[in-house]
């Protein structure tokens, strides 16, 4: 199993933007020296204490010259919200930079408030999602590239530069819609998926509709829970508490429809935001924390593996942004060192 880190970069008061953007760089080096697989950076917009984090493929670049090793993947570039011609070029030069160690996540976003920001009615997202994907793969593999679509077109389009993996860097789907799941499996993608958006019925009952559309066909999933390590449950709790129902609250401000507008595709998303509401610290850890010392979260990730069956193992450290940098290292370094090795 392989593991990787995820970090949205919330800006909570007592922190800079600029504190924050070196607090995620530093991350990624000790991810690269530790062992970490790969690094997820999620792409949100207009809300400083949720996140900063508006360009992933920008930081990573940055990033791709400070580490050697480490993958750097987005989780997610929101499709819907793009030009489809500038994310082929800024994620091909991204993949050049980093010596093809891009992963190129990709997904539609659920926050009626970064639609609204961009001026696009959330409505259509999932035509606009099919119709990126389908230009920026198109893009990337033929010389010349035509497209007419309902939303974007090209005639006749040389795109340079190329991704530098061929014929382009792996993608990978955000599948937390029940849609998702058979949309990514009938086109042969890897998904993403967390018991943070889907409780765990529902995320096993998509996971079991990917994998049966599969049809025996090779399929990798990748997914995220909320981790932190210290030197017993008691003083994880303690130190991770805080910052987790920060995030939560937070998470249902995001989700809420922006004034009398409902968007009635995202029905899911509405669900999402009642169980949000209504979650504590006991229903985090009880249906997918992974909040202990070093052993316990060994069983804990072994137990959680069984339950569903993944490739990838991504944690989510500091979710709400308010641990200090050095505990936060503390805790990588803890589940690097102490948990990776027993569970690979």
């Amino acid at each position: 199993m392989r593991f990787g880190f995820f970090d949205q970069l919330p800006c909570a008061e007592g922190y800079t933007e600029h504190q924050r953007y070196q607090h995620i760089i530093a991350q990624i080096e000790l991810g690269d020296v530790v062992g970490f697989d790969t690094v997820w950076l999620g792409e949100l917009h207009f809300s400083r204490g949720f996140s900063i984090l508006s360009d992933p493929l920008m930081v990573l670049a940055a990033a791709a010259q400070r580490t050697s090793r480490i993958r750097l993947g987005t989780a997610v570039t929101l499709l819907p919200l793009h030009n489809p011609v500038k994310i082929a070029e800024e994620a091909a030069i991204a993949d050049i930079l980093s010596n093809g160690r891009l992963e190129f996540g990709v997904g539609r976003g659920t926050a009626p408030l970064h639609y609204a920001g961009y001026d696009i009615p959330q409505e259509e997202s999932r035509e606009r999602f099919d119709e990126a994907l389908d230009f920026i793969i198109g893009a990337w593999t033929q010389e010349s590239f035509s497209f007419e679509g309902k939303y974007f077109r090209a005639r006749d389009l040389k795109l340079v530069p190329r991704p530098l993996q061929s014929p382009y860097p792996p993608v990978r789907i955000a599948a937390n819609s029940p849609d998702t799941f058979p949309f990514a499996a009938r086109r042969r993608f890897p998904i993403f998926a967390t018991p943070m958006i889907n409780p765990p019925d529902k995320l096993k009952e998509g996971l079991g509709i990917y994998r049966a559309a599969l049809a025996g066909n090779p399929c990798d999933t990748a997914l995220a829970f909320p981790v932190h390590v210290s030197t017993s449950r008691e003083q994880a709790r303690a130190e991770c508490e805080p910052g987790l129902m920060r995030f939560m609250r937070e998470a249902a401000e995001r989700l809420r429809p922006l004034g009398d507008h409902d968007v009635k595709s995202f029905e899911a998303f509405r669900q999402v935001l009642a169980r949000i509401d209504g979650m504590n610290f006991g229903d985090i850890d009880r249906e997918m924390g992974v909040f202990g010392d070093p052993d316990y979260c060994v069983e804990r990730v072994r137990d959680l593996r069984r339950d569903y069956g993944m490739d990838e193992f991504i944690c989510y450290f500091n979710q709400g942004g308010l641990m200090d940098p050095a505990m936060v290292r503390q805790s990588m370094t803890r589940f690097a060192e102490g948990v990776m090795p027993h569970c690979r």
